[in-house]
C-alpha cells in the first residue's frame, strides 16, 4: 500500500511538471515576434524550375510587364502552382502604345483597368501552341475572349499579336507576343 501511495505521488508530480514547463514553453513562444506573412512569391526555392513571375522578372524584355504585374499586385497570385499561360508583351509591345498609356495605368485610381488587362493576357490551364487551332477562342481571367488565328506557321491572337516564343515554366506557360492585348 506504501508503495502504491508513493507511485501516486510520483505520478501527480510528474503531470504537474509537464503540465507547468508546456504551459511556460507556450508563454514563451507566445513573446517571441511572429515573422511577417508572405504569399507565394515569398518562398524562395533555389531548386525548383522558376514560376511565370520569376521568367518573366528575369527578362530584360518584359520589364514592363513586370512593373504592371507588381503595380496590380498580381505576383503572388502568379506565382501560385496554376497553371497558367501567359501572353506576355515585349517592352516594344508597351511602347506602341498611345504615350502616357502604361504611365496612366501605373497610377493608383487606374490599377482596376490595369488588372483588368493584365487578366485579359491570362488563361487558367496551359495552352500549348501546337494544340491550338485557328478559329478557337479562350475565356481568359477576365472574362473576355481571345481568339486564335494561324497563318503561315505563326499562332496570331485577336488578328494582331503574334507568339514569337514560347517558355515553359514550372506553374504554365509563357507566350512572348509582340503587342499589348486590350479587353474587347
Amino acid at each position: 500500500m506504501k508503495n502504491l501511495l508513493l507511485l501516486l505521488l510520483i505520478s501527480a508530480s510528474l503531470c504537474v511538471t509537464s503540465c507547468t514547463s508546456t504551459t511556460e514553453s507556450k508563454s514563451t513562444s507566445s513573446t517571441e515576434p511572429s515573422s511577417p506573412t508572405t504569399g507565394q512569391s515569398g518562398v524562395k526555392d533555389e531548386t525548383s524550375a522558376p514560376n511565370i513571375v520569376q521568367v518573366a522578372s528575369g527578362s530584360k524584355d518584359h520589364t514592363t510587364l513586370v512593373a504592371a504585374v507588381k503595380a496590380a499586385n498580381l505576383v503572388d497570385v502568379l506565382s501560385n502552382a496554376g497553371p497558367f499561360t501567359v501572353f506576355a508583351p515585349t517592352n516594344a509591345a508597351f511602347e506602341k502604345l498611345p504615350a502616357g498609356t502604361v504611365e496612366g495605368l501605373l497610377k493608383a485610381d487606374k490599377i482596376a483597368d490595369l488588372k483588368n488587362i493584365l487578366e485579359y493576357h491570362t488563361y487558367v490551364g496551359v495552352l500549348k501552341t501546337e494544340y491550338m487551332q485557328d478559329g478557337q477562342s479562350f475565356e481568359q481571367v477576365n472574362g473576355g475572349k481571345i481568339t486564335i488565328t494561324k497563318k503561315d506557321g505563326k499562332v496570331i491572337i485577336n488578328g494582331k499579336a503574334t507568339i514569337i516564343a514560347s517558355i515553359p515554366t514550372s506553374n504554365g506557360i509563357i507566350h512572348v507576343i509582340d503587342e499589348v492585348l486590350l479587353p474587347q
